[in-house]
């Protein structure tokens, strides 16, 4: 697991440094009327160098090898699970729209990983389609994938 760490932790930290860089490179730092466009992506790329960098510094310090780097078992069912469920919302998100889509995503995870009663399950989802629906279609105003059948 170490090096599976320091791997990722290296290419994390590579990833964020080029992601700042860009930001600056391609973006106005600060405008007339306050930040610009690359305020937000290079501070954020920064936050983003220094957690790699904590990752890798732990991982080169802790001297046991660390657990598999591949689930097996439990583990990998519900990684598979929820990779399945990830590639089939983005897939349908077209047929059924983000607000049931969001809905369904949430309901099948928290039915195949937690294992609750149905109306835990209904109640989740429906808070999860919800809070997605206030948040980016009300206030942000962001134009969603409406419903293939029925729009709302």
């Amino acid at each position: 697991m170490r090096s599976a760490d320091r791997i990722t932790a290296a290419l994390l930290l590579a990833l964020s440094v080029a992601f700042a860089a860009g930001a600056l490179k391609y973006y106005q730092w600060w405008g007339p009327g306050g930040p610009g466009p690359a305020f937000v992506p290079f501070w954020l790329g920064l936050v983003m160098a220094g957690l790699a960098l904590m990752m890798l510094v732990k991982s080169v310090r802790n001297a046991r090898p660390g657990e598999a780097w591949l689930p097996r078992g439990e583990g990998l069912r519900a990684m598979l699970v929820v990779l399945g469920v990830t590639v089939a919302f983005v897939a349908l998100l077209r047929v059924v729209g983000m607000i049931l889509g969001t809905a369904l995503f949430v309901a099948t995870l928290v039915w195949f990983l937690g294992r609750h009663r149905w109306w835990v399950i209904a109640a989740v989802a429906a808070g999860a389609a919800g809070f997605n629906y206030l948040v980016f279609v009300r206030w942000l105003r962001v134009p969603f994938p409406e419903l293939g059948i029925w729009i709302f």
